[in-house]
């Protein structure tokens, strides 16, 4: 693994912005972060003079199903090396894979693969599996969206144990439905096992819901999709999203599955500090418009839209990179704020911060170059260059 230098760009980090900068890379990590230029005798160096280039660190993912023709659920190797060879083209360096609801014995296969693919994955090259997200099966029925119903259970400790055995305790975030019967005592047991717990596919009340974050609940799935909405009489889940400081809270900003006002709004309320953009996209990302395999379900995939054929959105197609132009144009979003929804709170969250999140010395080279539209032009994951485009021209 050669030395690289990336030099004459502006640095965006959690806090600070350094408008002509360099940043140093040795054994796929951060050595030094400079002000000016900086040149090394031996290094790969990617000069960004007069390109307007701005360096940010690599995107965090925590909730997408697949993309190119791969999902999670195909419960294979060859199925996330596809995404994760993937998604460094949206400048995205490492993710949670995520499940859907499914029956037991396919839940199994799921997240076996996924606990035995990060053990052997590549160390670098492609984004990286930080672990798996369980988005159901305990969720509410009235809120399954496009999980299928008949796969949908009660929260059960015994059942959510052996699936973490399976996957070598790599299930770092569970979505569930916290008014469901025995939730409460759930979500209380696995946040004390260190399981990330999030509410959503859910009919929750407001008070519900704050007893669920009492009980040790810390994130809000997709907000507004699936999930009981804000009512001046009951607030619901998107109540307690709004206004309950412990959550952090997923968007899909696609301008789909939320009306850009309403994500204006939900930005308005929660800051960048709260605020985690996600993909939730499934297998057809990447891919042209047709008809695709969800879970056994057939999708639909027009004008930037995955639908079932009863109309309900299953997933999405966006990529993270598309999500944060979004953001940034609409809720007029600066850099440092953009930095922690793609990257920061979701290092933070899943206890990875130490070595992902921001640019900053010993962490991992996760590192993505924008163009002066948002368009991705190089992505580097620890280290190494997984991605080299053109950005975007038009």
């Amino acid at each position: 693994m050669s030395d690289l230098v990336i030099t004459n760009v502006t640095v965006v980090t959690e806090n600070r912005t350094i408008p002509s900068g360099s940043v140093m890379v040795r054994d796929g990590k951060i050595e030094e972060i400079h002000e000016g230029s900086v040149f090394k005798d031996e290094a790969f160096v990617i000069d960004g003079k007069g390109r307007n280039l701005t360096l940010l660190p690599g995107f965090i993912d925590v909730h997408i199903h697949g993309a190119n023709g791969h999902d999670v659920m195909d419960a294979t190797m060859e199925a996330l090396q596809g995404v994760a060879v993937q998604l460094p083209k949206e400048g995205t360096t490492s993710f949670l894979a995520t499940t859907m609801t499914q029956s037991r014995e396919r839940i199994s296969q799921a997240v076996t693969n996924a606990g035995t693919y990060m053990d052997q994955q590549q160390r670098a090259g492609q984004a990286e599996v930080l672990g798996i997200h369980l988005e159901g099966p305990f969720i509410s029925p009235s809120k399954a969206g496009a999980q299928p119903l008949e796969h949908i259970i009660e929260p059960s400790l015994e059942i959510f144990e052996q699936w973490q055995n399976e996957s070598q305790q790599q299930i770092k975030l569970i979505t569930l439905a916290p008014e469901l019967e025995g939730a409460l005592p759930f979500i209380e047991e696995l946040r004390r096992k260190g399981v990330i717990c999030s509410l959503g596919h859910s009919e929750a009340t407001l008070a519900q819901a704050n007893d669920a974050v009492e009980k040790g609940a810390s994130h809000v799935t997709h907000l507004y999709n699936q999930m009981s909405g804000l009512h001046h009489r009951e607030p619901g889940l998107v109540g307690a999203a709004f206004t309950n400081p412990e959550l952090l809270v997923e968007m899909i900003v696609d301008h789909i599955h939320i009306h850009p006002e309403a994500v204006r709004l939900a930005y308005q309320v929660l800051g960048s500090d709260r605020t985690i953009l996600i993909t939730d996209a499934m297998r057809a990302k990447c891919l042209p418009a047709g008809n695709y395999d969800l879970a056994g379900q057939n999708v639909t995939v027009n004008h930037g839209e995955a639908r079932l054929s009863d109309g309900t959105l299953a997933g999405s197609i966006l990529t993270l990179d598309e999500a944060a132009r979004k953001m940034r144009t609409f809720a007029r979003v600066d850099l440092n704020e953009l930095v922690k929804m793609t990257s920061t709170n979701a290092a933070r969250e899943l206890g990875v911060y130490d070595r992902k999140g921001d640019i900053a010395k010993g962490k991992d080279a996760d590192l993505v170059l924008l163009d002066e539209k948002g368009y991705v032009v190089t992505t580097i994951c620890r280290g190494v260059i997984s991605y080299n485009g053109k950005g975007g021209a038009s």
